[in-house]
């Protein structure tokens, strides 16, 4: 069982996907396999990542058919720029061996050049109208990003993945994307980014949190099962992070239990409004420079 959830261009995507982020290229192939033997089919990858080409190795080992699974992969912003953008595609179908990608979204709105920003978004229209991707969107665009893009081209964004866990909820940015028609999309679902190594020490940690443990004990579920529903069930796609196969089917043990109104309540109450993760709005000018190799 999954549950579907229809874009503002009537293409439909798994709402539960696997995120691969941080996971080693070495590992990555049998992550996506074993998610899709698990049941997922959507996986969300990136160019930064430098795993493109495992997950379409995963992909192809799963034994499923190209239109079977949803691909979601993003433009780094040393790719950013129109005919830069165009060839970004031709790097990440490359990698990914496939003839189109169903989610091609840029992977921050780097404010500091947000000429190029818009530029690398008109190609995005450009690779949808020509059929070599079935759905656009933007990542880690703050409400002021996205009033800035929609002034200045034609297409709204179907998704806009942003850091978002119970500790932080964003929630004017989750209203600017309702507003506009814009699924969210939660990177760190279960608060990943408070805990990672070599994110700071001074970190709570949201799967260790009380109020939590206390409605996982209830639905016999862990805290992360009990994270992921409240996502799905608030509209939202969630895309956690694993590469053990244990955990990787446990994340998607999520469809056979359901969360009350009051829950719900308990868990956007712990919202702290303190983002972990990178902030948008700072330049990162040696990172953004990373160099997306052709191969």
């Amino acid at each position: 069982m999954t549950i579907e959830l229809t874009l503002n261009n009537g293409v439909t995507m798994p709402a539960l996907g696997l995120g691969v982020f941080q996971s080693a290229p070495e590992e990555t192939t049998a992550a996506v396999a074993a998610a899709l033997a698990t049941g997922y089919r959507h996986i969300d990858t990136a160019a930064a990542y430098g795993n493109e080409r495992e997950v379409g190795q995963g992909i192809r080992a799963s034994g499923l058919q190209r239109e079977e699974v949803f691909i979601e992969t993003k433009v780094w912003v040393s790719d950013f720029g129109y005919e830069q953008t165009l060839h970004a595609w031709d790097k990440a179908a490359g990698k990914l061996n496939v003839e189109y990608i169903d989610l091609f979204i840029l992977h921050q709105p780097a404010p500091d050049r947000f000429e190029k920003t818009i530029e690398a978004y008109k190609a995005l229209e450009r690779l949808l109208e020509d059929g070599r991707v079935r759905s656009i969107g933007v990542s880690n665009f703050m409400p002021h990003h996205l009033k800035d893009l929609l002034a200045s081209t034609d297409i709204v964004p179907a998704v806009n993945q942003i850091e978002l866990h119970p500790y932080f909820t964003q929630p004017d940015a989750q209203d600017a994307d309702a507003a506009n028609g814009i699924l969210t999309q939660a990177w760190s679902p279960i608060g990943g980014i408070t805990f990672y190594p070599g994110w700071g020490g001074d970190r709570r940690n949201v799967m260790e949190d009380p109020a939590i443990a206390v409605i996982a004990r209830t639905h016999a579920k862990t805290p992360a099962q009990v994270m992921i529903r409240w996502h799905l069930q608030q509209g939202r796609s969630a895309i956690p992070k694993s590469t053990n196969p244990q955990r990787i089917a446990e994340n998607f043990g999520v469809f056979d239990f359901e969360l009350s109104t009051e829950e719900l309540a308990a868990i956007d109450a712990l919202d702290l409004g303190v983002r972990n993760g990178p902030d948008p709005d700072v330049s990162r000018p040696e990172r953004f420079a990373l160099v997306i190799p052709e191969a």
